[in-house]
């Protein structure tokens, strides 16, 4: 490790614990579900931070990937919807608390290719069912929480096929670097302003309270719906616990909950989905009255089908995020296979749980009255990109005037 890359990696850990989490004195940091060995260094960096920041106690759940790969090739069949409750257990302990949650992805994009997909799903159908009462907390930002990256070695050969295999790590690092916005003079301070732009954007949407978005692209013609009192967020949320946060780094997006019964069309993937280490690509949906309908894939599909088969709520939508085509990660033209940082080069939705923090009051409500409110509950929240250079998006009005929000990728609105 050099001096300039462990000064770099310093960087990411300073803004992921003051910006990211925001962790306060007392607090205590879990970094759970399933942290990859490769993140070994940047924990400990976080960790040093942390209790700078006066957290009391850092704790950290660590994993490896190929357990369960290992697992779905030898495990005896019809096993795999057995899953152990503690690591939920550990991190519902952090959250009951107000305690702060991080948790760190990085996993090879090749590592389930050739896997039973019925067992493959089964088995992530059941970790996230038991994950769900801890999610629950992040669902409504009980908590201050954030998400970030590290490289593994499938995930950065996939990247950067064409470089020697020893440097392919040192690539994606410098990829995730840049990325977070971590190349300027003063980082925090970039950050600041990044989050006062994306922060603009929210609030002139919110002044604008449309009644639906209607979305056109190549292989896109979609409506959906945004119930009354729908809030748009952006990169700054405050949690339950009186602490802002932003939860994921980087962070491109404005994004808010759309309404489950009034979402009509039909959407195409611009981007493939890597959920729980298998890859759906080339994929469409089609929605009637706010449920997928028909879902079409080249590769992955009974991945996809049997994810919309998780419960009633996986066939509606809890997310619909706006993201400017010139984004940097967009700009970078990589693919990255990952959510974190695929979704903030493009449009996204997401199937499933709608965050409670994107309708008004709607962390107070119970779950009957958030979903008479138009929201949707389900035990996933899985996120897929749609933007592109040619997308129009308009902001419909409830006396069905238009207004355009955003023209062939990009905004069309001054904040």
């Amino acid at each position: 490790m050099t001096p300039d890359f462990d000064a770099k990696l310093n960087a990411y850990a300073e803004l992921i614990v003051k910006v990211g989490l925001n962790l306060q004195p007392g607090q205590r940091l879990f970094i759970g579900r399933e942290t990859p060995f490769a993140a070994r260094p940047l924990v400990h960096h976080i960790a040093q931070q942390a209790y700078a920041a006066g957290a009391e106690l850092v704790d950290v759940l660590w994993g490896d990937e190929t357990l369960n790969r290992l697992r779905l090739d030898h495990g005896p069949g019809g096993s795999f919807d057995i899953v152990s409750h503690w690591p939920t257990a550990a991190a519902l302990e952090f959250a009951e608390r107000g305690d702060a949650i991080l948790r760190i992805v990085g996993s090879d994009p090749e590592l389930m290719t050739g896997v039973d997909e019925r067992d493959l799903s089964a088995l992530l159908a059941a970790t996230v069912r038991a994950g769900r009462p801890a999610s629950e907390y992040i669902s409504r930002s009980a908590i201050n929480w954030s998400l970030a990256a590290v490289p593994v070695p499938g995930w950065a050969a996939r990247l950067f096929p064409d470089l020697p295999a020893d440097e392919q790590m040192a690539r994606m690092w410098s990829t995730i670097f840049t990325m977070c916005r971590l190349d300027g003079d003063d980082p925090l301070a970039g950050w600041e302003a990044h989050i006062a732009d994306l922060s603009g954007r929210s609030a002139f949407l919110n002044r604008h309270q449309y009644d639906a978005l209607h979305l056109r692209a190549e292989g896109t013609d979609l409506t959906i719906g945004l119930p009354p009192r729908h809030v748009w967020m952006a990169a700054r949320m405050r949690a339950e616990n009186g602490i802002n946060f932003t939860a994921n780094l980087p962070t491109e997006e404005v994004f808010t909950l759309p309404h489950r019964a009034r979402v009509d069309g039909v959407v195409r993937a611009t981007k493939p989905l890597f959920y729980g280490g298998a890859l759906i690509e080339e994929f469409s949906l089609t929605f009637a009255d706010g449920q997928v309908v028909k879902a079409e894939a080249k590769r992955g599909e009974a991945v996809l089908n049997n994810l919309l088969e998780t419960d009633e709520g996986a066939r509606r939508l809890g997310e619909i995020a706006l993201v400017p085509h010139s984004s940097p990660i967009s700009q970078s033209n990589l693919l990255f296979y990952n959510t974190l940082f695929d979704e903030n080069a493009s449009c996204h939705i997401a199937l499933g749980r709608a965050y409670r923090f994107t309708l008004e009051e709607g962390r107070t409500m119970d779950e009957d009255a958030f979903m008479a409110a138009g929201a949707n509950s389900s035990a996933i929240h899985v996120d897929f990109m749609i933007g592109a250079a040619d997308m129009d998006i308009d902001g419909v009005r409830a006396d069905g005037s238009r207004e355009p929000v955003m023209r062939r990728g990009e905004w069309a609105f001054s904040p």
